[in-house]
């Protein structure tokens, strides 16, 4: 059952919106996530944090947090980096519970994420409708090295708060799921417009596949 304040949607695949049109026209859904580690195939989400994008505007007030309680044991790797303890979750929604909140906020929309790779690779594991179909996504890091600000061929992603720091946009709770959304949709609108400004009838299919072309994955 999911619990109240979680709201339920359809069951199936995602819907995808029409990415042939001015990219300020499509919403998109800005994601991060923090996990109990790296290992696709046994570590698990431990929180999600996601703020909405629209008419090409960082809508703060759509802003969403999850924490996410675990079923095994967040590696201390992980934790020193996010500082998320079992012990801290002890209270939150297990996935099987949450995960109609995070379907909810992706359905319709164009995922974002930075590094988007690893995003993926963990909502495919447990989001029905990310697991059946390849949903448009935007990688924030892929468009940093498209429009020049990020190194190219260095075989690594860019870091988020040194990118984000440098284009002089706001950096929001560094390695918290919330903070480093609200931090990647800033990079993304400051790289859109850098895009924009070479082409401006981009178009939101012109973004999916830039992020296409440059990412590492």
């Amino acid at each position: 059952m999911v619990p109240a304040g979680l709201p339920v949607t359809r069951s199936g695949r995602l819907r995808s919106p029409d990415l042939d049109v001015p990219w300020r026209e499509v919403e998109y859904c800005v994601v991060d996530v923090e996990t109990t580690g790296l290992d696709r195939r046994r570590d698990e989400l431990i929180s999600f944090g996601s703020v909405l994008v629209r008419s090409g505007r960082l809508c703060v007030g759509t802003s969403r947090y999850l924490p996410i309680r675990p079923s095994r044991a967040i590696s201390e790797s992980a934790m020193t980096v996010h500082g998320l303890r079992r012990q801290d979750l002890a209270t939150a929604h297990p996935i099987r519970e949450a995960v109609e909140a995070i379907r909810a906020e992706l359905d319709g929309r164009v995922l974002v994420a930075h590094a988007a790779w690893i995003e993926q690779r963990f909502l495919r594991r447990v989001v029905p409708g990310v697991r059946h179909r390849r949903p448009p996504v935007v990688d924030t890091a892929a468009l940093l090295r498209a429009t020049g600000l990020a190194q190219t061929g260095t075989g690594h992603e860019p870091d988020l708060e040194t990118m984000a720091s440098s284009l002089g946009v706001c950096i929001h709770s560094p390695h918290h799921a919330l903070g480093d959304a609200l931090t990647t949709g800033e990079v993304l609108l400051a790289t859109v417009s850098r895009l924009e400004r070479q082409t401006p009838s981009l178009t939101a299919r012109a973004l999916v596949e830039i992020s296409h072309r440059h990412s590492l994955t």
